[in-house]
């Protein structure tokens, strides 16, 4: 599971900022269905939300104690819990959640007339390699009896020390799991007790050499930055033995406190045990400059991998690719449309048994909110070091929408934040980037836009809510907008602001004539202060689920949205 707190792809992510909605409507209004010509010419970015999944999450919640910094939807099962092969008696918590899943998988309905094989498969957690490997092997098998599984697919499973032996690892390689993420988070015994977490370095030292001696050809390691009492030396060491692990994907995440956790009564952001926001910086910056230096890409901005060992199923997310999610709070992308099911786990069975009952309504919504996609598009996209392709975002929703966004970054582009890239990938410098805004340039000397590492990543939150406030100047494309706090309709000559009275038709010349619509910066500084979507990776974000976006529920249950 993927969230902002150590995403994942998705839990507690701040909410984006209230001026969303008129991006939303603005765009819905100029790219409405008669337009086709401009859809069809970008069919990746308008068809691929309708297009069958090629990935699956499977939540596996259960634990043997909750850490201090997790709040997700997890069952502690005790330290003594079952962790090995030989022990012969399953757990029925786990084994009665494994039917419960399986359940769900087998009453969700398939709308598709034809779905290609999976591609990618996680098992996210909690602790999946707490799960016996035949009860793992259950689940594979109906998933390739429901949706087929291609001979290549990557599966992948989050696994933590102690939890397996070298014949359960030999196990799970043997229904087809080859790609391991390992759940160090740091390599100092005191950090891992003041953290909860259930293993010690010893079993940290051991996980690693049960991956090298039992081959595992691809495997991550996670890591925790900004933990209580943590110092510059701590980090750089984990990092150094990170490195000599040899590891071939490394997952860095920031620790947010989340309330409701053991960390969120103990500490307060910013104040001693807890780094500042600079000391925080500092860590981020040390990551990137030593994994970066022993050879990994820092290709996302919580990921670094050596060549070619990219996780295809994040790039599922990062790509806005649809993808199923099954399981106790997992989060699904079908159709266009988002949607999660319940944290809880009564709320869970009482889902389940509504899906079998066909009282569950989720098969999705042809009618693609335009704005929503580009904004996720964008966000989305900076999370990556390729960064935003401006050519494939210029035939999709135009010129203005392009050049709007291009004009919020110049301050950016010449502080070295934001970089501009040409087709071949070069940086284009402040002057080259002025000159090339117009129509011809935007998608041909300008082909790209992406974060510096590590200085335009720390400022992601901050870049992506100009991004998204940068679509409100184009408000002479709008059919029709909602007025709210964050807006003031101004008559420039008058100096007078139109009254808001909700819903105002732009079209009415006698009710538009001399107004225009500008931001309330003061107002919406102090509404939406904090409340940028945090693309940021932090601690409980290590769990592998989707990157935050909105969702949309349309079904006859109302589900709490698992963002938070």
């Amino acid at each position: 599971m993927l969230k902002s707190t150590l995403t994942p792809i998705f839990s507690t992510f701040p909410a984006k900022p209230r001026y969303r909605k008129l991006l939303c409507r603005a765009i819905s209004g100029n790219f409405n269905p008669i337009q086709t010509v401009r859809q069809n010419a970008a069919p990746n970015i308008f068809t691929t939300a309708q297009l069958p999944p090629t990935s699956v999450y499977i939540h596996l919640p259960f634990c043997r104690k909750r850490c201090h910094y997790c709040d997700f939807p997890v069952v502690a099962l005790g330290s003594n819990s079952p962790t090995q092969t030989n022990d012969n008696e399953d757990d029925p918590r786990i084994l009665n959640y494994i039917q419960l899943l399986c359940r769900e998988i087998n009453a969700s309905r398939v709308s598709f007339e034809s779905h290609s094989p999976l591609e990618t498969v996680f098992f996210g957690g909690g602790t999946p390699s707490l799960v016996p490997p035949r009860l793992v092997s259950s689940i594979l098998d109906l998933l390739k009896g429901k949706f087929g599984v291609t001979s290549d697919a990557e599966i992948s499973m989050e696994m933590d020390p102690g939890t397996f032996d070298v014949k359960k690892m030999e196990e799970f390689m043997e229904l087809g799991v080859n790609r391991v993420s390992l759940g160090v988070q740091a390599f100092q015994e005191q950090l891992l007790k003041a953290c909860g977490r259930a293993h010690g370095v010893d079993e940290v030292n051991e996980a690693i050499e049960i991956m090298k001696s039992c081959g595992v050809e691809n495997w991550s390691l996670d890591l925790i930055s900004s933990l209580p009492n943590q110092t510059p030396q701590m980090w750089e060491e984990s990092l150094k033995l990170t490195i000599e692990a040899q590891p071939n994907h490394v997952s860095v995440y920031d620790l947010q406190v989340e309330q409701g956790t053991k960390f969120g009564t103990l500490y307060t952001p910013g104040e001693f045990p807890l780094p500042t926001d600079v000391q925080s910086a500092d860590f981020y910056r040390t990551a990137s400059r030593m994994l970066s230096g022993a050879g990994y890409n820092h290709y996302e901005i919580s990921s670094y991998c050596q060549d070619g060992f990219e996780c295809k199923h994040n790039f599922t997310y990062w790509k806005n690719k649809p993808f199923y999610g099954f399981g106790l709070g997992s989060a699904s992308y079908v159709r266009g449309m988002r949607f999660s099911r319940p944290k809880k786990m009564g709320g869970y069975i009482n889902f389940v048994r509504s899906l079998e009952n066909d009282k569950v309504d989720y098969t999705g919504n042809t009618n693609i909110n335009v704005g929503d996609l580009a904004s996720d598009i964008v966000m989305l996209s900076l999370r990556t070091a390729a960064g935003l392709n401006l050519k494939s975002f210029l035939c999709a929703f135009g010129y203005s929408v392009v050049a709007s966004l291009c004009e919020a970054y110049k301050p950016f582009i010449e502080s070295g934040h934001v970089l501009c890239l040409n087709e071949q990938r070069r940086v284009v410098n402040a002057d080259e980037f002025n000159a090339s805004l117009n129509e011809d340039g935007i998608g041909r000397g300008l082909a790209y836009i992406r974060l510096s590492d590590p200085d335009g990543f720390l400022l992601s939150n901050e870049l992506i809510s100009i991004a998204f406030g940068s679509y409100v100047c184009i408000c002479n494309q709008w059919n029709r907008i909602e007025v709210n706090d964050n807006v003031d309709w101004i008559d420039q000559e008058k100096g007078r602001a139109l009254p808001k009275f909700g819903e105002w038709d732009v079209n009415n010349p006698a009710a538009a004539e001399g107004f225009t619509v500008v931001f309330n910066k003061a107002r919406d500084e102090k509404k939406t202060k904090g409340s940028a979507p945090n693309i940021m990776p932090s601690a409980s974000s290590k769990k592998n689920q989707p990157p935050p976006s909105p969702p949309t529920p349309k079904s006859k249950l109302e589900f709490k949205d698992l963002w938070g």
